[in-house]
């Protein structure tokens, strides 16, 4: 059962309060800002897991010039976070040490920030700021190679820039929100009902993983009550949504090493498990399966063909891993360190690639999944995000027949009481999700705050390419995978 502390504090207070939480082993998952009609409410949720602890710093700010004191120097997320509010609701961060903008681009007008509520139709955007301050790389022999905002393919758009001497990378400026979509706006207003489509479709490869933290959110908030056995169908769904992207990536990474007839097996067994997720929920990307209070299933996955599948899988892993090329390409590409990994705020298949031991399944539970323990390694480089992958299409597996094979009893958790706000953490196949909702006293929906792992894991991608070479990016970037959907909300 997890704590959820709330503490109200004055903005000086901030500081102190959030490094004794920090070294008290939490780390901070979201920020939340809302505008109210006497000024701006922000919300620092800190979480940390054995046991399940969430705390929330609140904390009021003036209509006036508002300004919070920054935490960039105590967490890299936190100052993340405080440039995104900075750039939707105009909140300065004091003493930020890298006081530029996040998410609105150069193009987008002084002055407007498009989350308040008089922010009003968008003004015609131009170029008041001029182009982007990229840093210039100089010296013998360095140039510079721009990939994108358009791809090819059906990837979202996002701008990378190398400094590279020969084929190495010297540096690399990852450039995202392209496509800022205004996704917390669209959910202001609406019951909560209808804002589950919405959290479905915030990034499409993660329907369960966003649908299961917005409900969980909802339903801390209107203290709604959930059945043990439909928390644990819900823990299944997320497995199902896991094992056909982890399956997908696998190919994938084989595919950026010419081994094709992998790929080509691992879409075989990709068809095979969509097949199944249309069986369980009638949609083959598992959407309509988790619904306010419950589920709604068609018909539970047959435990046998997903170990057969899990046999067909464990075989191509071992396969792809005794080629040389596959292996020598893999190994000691990329490598994210430990510490570089602890301090980016990493989550999900990246961190346990570099050794960190996170995983909401075990730190956040919200059903009991028995004894399990999450996969890590520590080399932090292809090879060992590949291995995660494989290794965590076993555990999903099990976890599934698990949840088949022992049924939950049929008495309901206890729920406390519900209070405007909620907040849901999931282990989505990409790393953990967070969604914190805030309801009106007419049960509308009045914020809905949405932070996909991809927001922790998009910076430690340059990180890793410290000193690769050009050819392995796409290889590299295909081993972190991640959402420019859940990005750019």
């Amino acid at each position: 059962m997890s704590t959820r502390t709330i503490a109200d504090i004055g903005p000086a207070e901030l500081p102190t309060h959030a490094a004794r939480l920090l070294a008290d082993g939490h780390r901070l998952a979201l920020v939340s800002a809302r505008q109210g009609a006497d000024g701006f409410g922000l919300a620092y949720l800190f979480v940390a897991g054995s046991p399940d602890r969430r705390t929330e710093l609140r904390l009021r700010l003036p209509s006036e010039r508002p300004a919070v004191p920054s935490l960039a120097h105590l967490s890299f997320p936190a100052g993340r976070f405080e440039r995104e509010i900075r750039d939707l609701y105009g909140i300065t961060p004091l003493d930020h040490p890298l006081p530029r903008r996040l998410v609105r681009h150069h193009h987008w007008p002084r002055g407007w920030y498009p989350m308040r509520t008089d922010a009003g139709p968008p003004p015609s955007f131009g170029d008041p700021e001029g182009p982007y301050p990229f840093v210039t790389v100089e010296g013998q022999g360095v140039y510079e190679i721009p990939v994108g905002p358009v791809h090819a393919g059906l990837i979202e758009p996002g701008h990378f820039r190398f400094s590279v001497v020969g084929e190495t990378i010297i540096k690399l400026k990852a450039r995202l929100w392209f496509v800022h979509k205004g996704i917390e706006k669209l959910f202001e207003g609406r019951h909560p009902a209808d804002g589950l489509e919405l959290a479905e479709r915030v990034s499409g490869d993660t329907s369960v993983g966003h649908a299961l933290a917005y409900c969980l959110a909802v339903e801390e908030a209107t203290a709604t009550p959930v059945s043990a056995q439909a928390q644990r169908d819900r823990a299944m769904l997320l497995e199902l949504e896991r094992l056909y992207n982890h399956v997908t990536d696998l190919g994938a990474l084989c595919n950026d090493v010419a081994f094709g007839i992998l790929h080509a097996h691992t879409g075989r067994i990709r068809e095979q498990l969509l097949r199944i997720n249309a069986e369980v929920t009638g949609h083959r990307l598992l959407r309509g399966g988790v619904r306010l209070g419950g589920v709604q299933l068609k018909a539970s996955p047959d435990p046998d063909r997903l170990r057969a599948i899990g046999t067909d899988v464990a075989e191509l892993a071992e396969l792809a891993l005794r080629h040389t090329v596959v292996a020598d390409r893999f190994t000691g590409t990329a490598v994210l360190s430990g510490d570089a990994a602890g301090d980016l705020g990493t989550l999900g298949y990246v961190a346990r690639a570099s050794g960190l031991d996170l995983d909401a399944r075990r730190d956040h539970p919200f059903t009991d999944l028995g004894e399990f323990t999450p996969a890590r390694r520590t080399s932090g480089d292809v090879l060992a995000r590949f291995q995660i992958r494989a290794e965590e299409i076993a555990t999903s597996i099990a976890l599934i027949t698990h949840l088949a094979d022992s049924p939950a009893a049929p008495a309901d958790s206890p729920q406390a009481e519900g209070s405007s706000s909620g907040v849901g953490l999931v282990e989505g196949w990409r790393g953990t999700i967070a969604h914190r909702v805030e309801l009106a006293p007419d049960g509308t929906l009045t914020r809905v705050k949405v932070v996909d792992p991809s927001f922790f894991n998009w910076p430690a991608l340059p990180v890793a390419l410290d000193s690769a070479i050009v050819p392995d990016f796409p290889l590299v970037n295909k081993s972190f995978n991640l959402s420019y959907a859940g990005n750019d909300l």
